[in-house]
């Protein structure tokens, strides 16, 4: 009975990280773009491992992927913004890489606070 306690509270912990990181990378895709998203990435990447075969693995799985494929979107916005012929196209590019960060993380949040695991 006490190692369930235990492993619900570990759980419960694991769980208010998670979704302090997702306040933090919000914060940061709102007031920077995502430019200051590395130092939640990098608590990400340390606290992963501690929730293994928990659904909180999946979120902090989640948050790391949102953050690489956003990166990645912004860089090919910027490779189009350079070619100056491409502008248009890039600012539909960052548009769409926004909407989609954005959708991410509220989609992940709601999951999060219901308990369930981001599909992989």
């Amino acid at each position: 009975m006490s190692q369930q306690i235990i492993l619900e509270n570990n759980v419960n912990q694991a769980k208010t990280l998670a979704w302090c990181l997702y306040l933090i990378h919000g914060a940061s895709f709102l007031f920077s773009l995502g430019a200051f998203s590395f130092i939640p990435l990098i608590i990400n990447y340390v606290k992963r491992g501690e929730t293994a075969g928990t659904f909180v693995y999946s979120h902090h799985s989640w948050q790391i992927r949102s953050f690489w494929w956003y990166v990645a979107w912004v860089v090919v916005g910027a490779i189009l913004w350079v070619t100056l012929i491409g502008i248009p196209a890039a600012i539909v590019v960052w548009g769409i890489a926004w909407l989609w960060k954005a959708y991410r993380l509220l989609r992940g949040f709601i999951d999060l606070n219901s308990n369930t695991a981001m599909p992989q």
